[in-house]
């Protein structure tokens, strides 16, 4: 008999204890929201029912994991915890240096800290909020040059996250002398999560070759880009997820990771690279900010614990149901007429504020109008990105961002089918009565990351 082939993808584990949540009512909801200015990053999470705010952090770790946590070695300099994490992340990445910070923006504040600064400029296909951020702290300006396939949310092109290699070659031959590095994101966050391809990687190698320039990666969703490549790109089919990353870090000069992604911690992070020099500038800062270079702001536990995380991450059972589970929400939501960005990405599914909340002018934040809805419809907490996020410039100028969308990020191994079946009834009672949603004002902002802590209140 011929092994048969199921349409249900189910969990490669199974549950081993939980945590309860609270159930609340729609006018506990509209209290809790009101209270915190309107921004679901300031709401208390006991008050949250289904936490989509992010995946940074929030996954569940495995019985291995947690196994791990009891091998960690908390010796302040020269932890064996410390080379079992160097050795887990050179499997798979193998640069020369491998520098544990906190998370990733500690990571980034690093290296922009030592190659950014006044009049340089640092391209990449999608900057994220915190990489943005960090750049232009620095006085850099940050650049986005991603492919013009991802313009339109509702394209099927597989692979938006591409860097646009033309415009990249044209940046360093009329003002390379400002790039000092050049980035790209996998998967691109703010882009809808979308994947980067192989061969797009290769092209932007050879034009970094061309002008002799450092590709760095921001990789911290680096095993969903690589199951990405698996099914998606010619010639790539039926290979083992962790050859395809080797692959991806082989054409990187380093790496910065928030390992509260893909490997799968509740915390952490590492910068990584090939050139001494660099390194020995990045250790000098580690040091005053994060700490010696064998933790790194991290517990030892936490390196181990990590280590693990980075074997289970690509595990194709694993990646399987990841990626399909996420995929579930989204088309989900696309058949029944709820505009989402396609094709669906891995981590997330990114609902476009825009075509929901035409009404909403971009300078009143749809995205935001659409989040706070969410959550006072069904205590689902999710993440504007948009305007509220991208729109202040270094200037003080406030600009609508390209898209206005609103992330729906599912936490790794955390959620039942039965949680994401509610998410989707509570997005389809929101998008049923769009119109009657109206936009926000800022009432008070912080200079940078405005989207974390400031207020709001509704329009009249």
């Amino acid at each position: 008999m011929d092994a048969p082939e199921f349409r249900t993808i189910i969990e490669p584990f199974r549950i081993h204890s939980v945590e309860p949540l609270r159930m609340t009512t729609p006018q506990q909801r509209r209290t809790a929201v009101q209270a915190a200015g309107y921004n679901l990053f300031r709401i208390d999470a006991q008050d949250v029912l289904i936490d989509l705010l992010t995946d940074s952090g929030t996954g569940a770790m495995s019985r291995d994991q947690w196994a791990a946590l009891q091998h960690g070695d908390e010796s302040y300099a020269g932890s064996p915890s410390y080379y079992l994490f160097r050795d887990a992340v050179r499997e798979l990445f193998p640069f020369e240096h491998v520098i544990p910070t906190h998370q990733g923006r500690a990571a980034e504040r690093i290296l922009f800290g030592v190659l950014g600064g006044p009049g340089k400029v640092v391209p990449n296909n999608t900057h994220f909020d915190t990489t943005r951020a960090n750049v232009e702290y620095t006085g850099a300006a940050a650049v986005d040059l991603v492919t013009s396939e991802a313009a339109d949310p509702s394209s099927d092109y597989p692979f938006k996250g591409d860097t646009d290699v033309a415009a990249l070659e044209a940046l360093l031959r009329t003002d390379g002398e400002r790039v000092p590095v050049v980035m790209v994101t996998i998967t691109n966050n703010s882009g809808g999560g979308q994947p980067v391809s192989l061969a797009n990687l290769r092209a932007v190698r050879e034009v970094c070759d061309t002008y002799g320039k450092p590709l760095f990666l921001d990789a911290c969703r680096f095993a969903e880009n690589a199951w990405f490549i698996r099914e998606n790109e010619a010639g790539q089919g039926g290979r083992e997820v962790a050859d395809i990353v080797r692959d991806i870090a082989a054409l990187a000069d380093g790496m910065t990771m928030s390992a509260k992604k893909d490997p799968m911690g509740n915390i952490g992070g590492w910068l990584a690279m090939n050139d001494d020099e660099l390194a020995r500038q990045c250790r000098d800062l580690l040091i005053l900010t994060e700490g010696f270079p064998t933790y790194g702001g991290l517990a030892g536990r936490d390196l181990e614990a990590l280590a693990q995380g980075l074997r289970e991450v690509v595990e194709h059972d694993y990646l399987r149901y990841r990626i399909r589970s996420t995929a579930y929400l989204g088309e989900s939501l696309r058949e029944a007429g709820v505009p989402v960005v396609s094709p669906i990405g891995g981590h997330a599914v990114y609902l476009d504020a825009k075509a929901l909340l035409p009404h909403v002018p971009p300078l009143q934040y749809p995205g935001q109008s659409l989040a706070v809805a969410l959550y006072e419809a069904g205590g689902v907490r999710s993440c504007e990105i948009g305007t509220v996020m991208f729109g202040r410039h270094p200037d003080g100028s406030e600009q609508p961002a390209a898209r206005e969308l609103v992330r729906l990020a599912i936490p790794r191994r955390t959620y039942t089918q039965s949680h994401i079946d509610y998410v989707i009834e509570t997005c389809l009672h929101v998008a049923a009565n769009a119109e009657s949603l109206g936009g926000y004002r800022i009432v008070d902002e912080p200079p940078n990351l405005r989207h974390f802590t400031a207020s709001f209140a509704p329009l009249d």
